[in-house]
């Protein structure tokens, strides 16, 4: 385990809007307003052919290969997420949603791109005095957290 600790900065309360790209709105938002690392939550809606990432096709090989699933019809969406600077100090946000329709559920990242349907609402909690990034791990093929 490593860890490092962090301050608690500015709080923000975030509506998208329908058809914007939950990461993508996230992290542009981000850099406009300086946030540099921040924890979030989300609730709202996914619209059909969003895509989350739902696993390593092989389990533990390396590099990774992950699995997409794309959504055939509008879903509800919770999920909680980070927002760190990789090294050349762009946020980068890493959330995880569970989506649900009727009967089913499907749980992913939203890094492949999940279309809000409507609305989401985020809230988003800043954290301030953190030396935290995302490096890339090589051997894995994806940016992890190193606190």
């Amino acid at each position: 385990m490593r860890y490092s600790q962090a301050k608690q900065g500015r709080l923000f309360i975030i509506r998208l809007e329908d058809g914007e790209i939950l990461h993508e709105t996230i992290e542009h938002f981000a850099a406009e307003q300086g946030i540099k690392a921040a924890y979030l939550i989300v609730l709202g809606g996914a619209d059909s052919q969003s895509r989350l990432v739902v696993g390593p096709e092989d389990g533990r090989s390396t590099p990774v290969n992950p699995m997409t699933h794309e959504l055939k019809n509008v879903h509800e969406i919770v999920g909680t997420g980070t927002l760190f600077p990789d090294e050349e100090g762009t946020p980068l946000l890493h959330m995880h949603v569970a989506g649900g329709r009727l009967d089913s559920t499907i749980t992913g990242c939203v890094r492949s791109g999940v279309k809000v349907w409507q609305v989401a609402e985020v809230v988003l909690i800043e954290l301030l005095e953190t030396t935290a990034l995302r490096k890339l791990e090589p051997a894995l093929g994806f940016k992890l957290l190193d606190p």
